[in-house]
């Protein structure tokens, strides 16, 4: 570790000196994505872009790099950061029931998954594969599928396990007809998830695989629920997400909520991982000068990372939703000289 040294002398020629170890921590990676998990060339060419955040489907025939999306593989050997939500939530394909595939010689047969999610009043509740189910080895073929396929892309990637646990289980969860509450979805979500992790370890990772697990952050029990140490323990980065949807937010308010929940809350073992944002955005009828308040994101981050805590190191805007860029070119402007001042250089 560098150290300095620091010595003085009076004027009668005494002297003191102290010592300081420190370390030279690396720029923020300015990141992106774009609605529809489209290709964002377009959109980083002349700016700072170094990180990126893909979705995926476990029930996806097609998870790395995801079907005709080439492009991903090429900008993650040209060094940005690749951020792969890998979910249990079932889309990407038009069958909802069994599958049976092939992966390297092996037959996989896969049920049909079996618990829904977001169960919001009033909507239509998505399809999920069940915690059961991947505790059960009933999920074991689609995690061969995609680890085969991850395999042959060539580049490392984060792997984030659920886009948001929070927003999935807000209203409770039901698996084979049995309604669990919110903070029971949670734990058995993190013995699924701890089940994930350790499978896919067990079977060899490309060198330089890591691992996080996805958070609106909104909430702070349950942020804390699905953060114990054991599954930290296997995990690389902490994550959550940050939106401005209300005049009155500040980025520095807004990226220090769920930082300061997780100084407060957590263990040793979580406050030494550094932070991925895969998803930060500001809606554009809270903030119509959307540009303005991106432009106050570099300062709030420095000083952040300068406090005590879990030390930011990717931040992806979310082009889509509530952080809809509008209009788009002004926008991605405001991007491109956020990530061009300190720290994100």
């Amino acid at each position: 570790m560098p150290r300095v040294t620091v010595t003085v002398r009076d004027f009668g020629g005494h002297t003191a000196s102290a010592t300081a170890d420190y370390t030279v921590a690396p720029p923020v990676r300015g990141g992106y994505y774009l609605s529809g998990n489209a290709d964002p060339t377009a959109d980083l060419v002349g700016g700072n872009f170094r990180s990126l955040t893909q979705y995926r489907s476990l029930a996806d025939g097609y998870v790395f790099p995801g079907y005709g999306m080439t492009w991903l593989r090429d900008l993650g050997r040209a060094g940005v950061a690749l951020n792969m939500v890998l979910e249990l939530k079932h889309y990407g394909t038009g069958n909802p029931g069994a599958q049976t595939f092939t992966v390297d010689g092996v037959t996989w047969t896969v049920p049909a998954p079996a618990m829904t999610i977001q169960q919001r009043p009033g909507t239509t509740w998505p399809r999920a594969y069940g915690y059961g189910q991947v505790l059960a080895g009933q999920c074991d073929g689609l995690l061969a599928r995609a680890l085969s396929q991850y395999r042959t892309m060539g580049v490392p990637v984060n792997l984030q396990l659920a886009s948001e646990l929070d927003t999935d289980h807000e209203f409770g969860t039901t698996e084979s007809g049995v309604s669990y509450p919110w903070a029971e979805s949670d734990a058995r979500a993190v013995q699924a998830l701890t089940y994930v992790v350790t499978w896919l370890r067990a079977r060899g990772l490309p060198a330089g695989t890591t691992f996080s697990v996805g958070a609106g952050g909104f909430d702070r029990a349950g942020f804390r629920r699905t953060h114990p140490e054991a599954l930290m323990s296997l995990l690389d980065f902490l994550q959550w997400n940050v939106y401005a949807t209300d005049p009155t937010h500040t980025a520095l308010g807004r990226f220090r909520r769920t930082r300061d929940w997780a100084v407060a809350d957590l263990g040793p073992v979580a406050l030494s991982r550094p932070v991925i944002v895969a998803e930060w955005g500001v809606q554009v009828a809270a903030f119509p000068d959307q540009a303005a308040w991106i432009a106050t994101v570099p300062p709030a981050l420095a000083r952040l990372n300068a406090e005590r805590g879990p030390r930011i190191v990717r931040t992806n805007y979310f082009n889509s939703g509530w952080g809809t860029l509008s209009p788009k070119e002004a926008g991605v402007a405001a991007l491109r000289a956020a990530y061009a001042a300190r720290p994100f250089v």
